[in-house]
């Protein structure tokens, strides 16, 4: 019976570690070191996506997508969706993309966790070598 039991512990356990990704981080601006935003990471139909639910500069609040392209250009960045169709795989987040709303650049998106509550997000063109990592606390 005991066996039974920490064979069900470790399961429900794998399956909360999980979904840890799940949930609001706070965005850190990788030039300045200063909270840039809140973003919620959420799951649907197995992919992971994040929007944007809160910016924290003030003079920001109101701003647009206006150098996005297609269905998101001229967008309000509070409640944009900037990252996209990411899947589980092993320990990290791939296969996805994540949009930068002040270039309006998208890019292809690796998440991992450096500790239990700091993500690693990295945004790439082409291969991973080639790109810009910032790192998102959990609140």
């Amino acid at each position: 019976m005991k066996n039974y039991f920490l064979l069900a512990f470790l399961f429900v356990s794998c399956l909360i570690s999980a979904n840890d990704i799940l949930g609001k981080w706070k965005t850190i601006d990788d030039e300045t070191g200063e909270v840039k935003s809140i973003v919620e990471i959420y799951e649907k139909n197995g992919k992971y996506y994040g929007k944007v639910i809160q910016i924290m500069n003030k003079a920001r609040q109101d701003a647009k997508c206006d150098k996005c392209t297609g269905s998101k250009k001229n967008k309000p960045v509070l409640g944009l969706e900037i990252i996209v169709d990411m899947k589980k795989d092993d320990d990290e987040f791939t296969g996805g993309k994540i949009l930068d709303p002040e270039s309006g650049k998208e890019y292809k998106c690796n998440i991992s966790f450096e500790t239990k509550n700091k993500l690693k997000v990295r945004g790439y063109i082409g291969f991973s070598l080639i790109g810009r990592t910032q790192y998102w606390h959990k609140i």
